[in-house]
């Protein structure tokens, strides 16, 4: 995995390491994040555990821009964190896109 330090952004390698509608762990700027692939090509990313009870988010069902916890069946949508449906914590997103060769570039804010 590449960093940038003057942008914190992190190279986390090619998409295709990610099955389509589904979800991948990644450790970076030593926080767990949860990475996800749409049937639609699109990346999302996500703090890697659900609040209610830690389950996590990577092993979810992923579909119409959401992620379903594997636990308890909690739905936050992918673009905001918004929790769909409970009263859940709203989890954190990250800012990703993919570069010209496909590969994942991950946004961390500044510590």
């Amino acid at each position: 995995m590449e960093i940038d330090t003057k942008t914190n952004v992190h190279n986390l390698g090619p998409a295709t390491r990610i099955p389509i509608g589904e979800g991948r762990t990644f450790y970076a700027g030593g926080q767990e994040i949860a990475v996800f692939r749409d049937r639609k090509r699109r990346v999302y990313a996500t703090q890697g555990w659900c609040p209610h009870r830690f389950g996590p988010l990577a092993d979810g069902l992923v579909g119409n821009g959401e992620v379903v916890c594997p636990l308890h069946g909690y739905r936050f949508d992918l673009r905001s964190g918004v929790p769909k449906g409970h009263a859940c914590e709203t989890i954190r997103t990250f800012p990703v896109s993919l570069n010209e060769t496909g590969e994942i570039l991950l946004t961390l804010e500044e510590r």
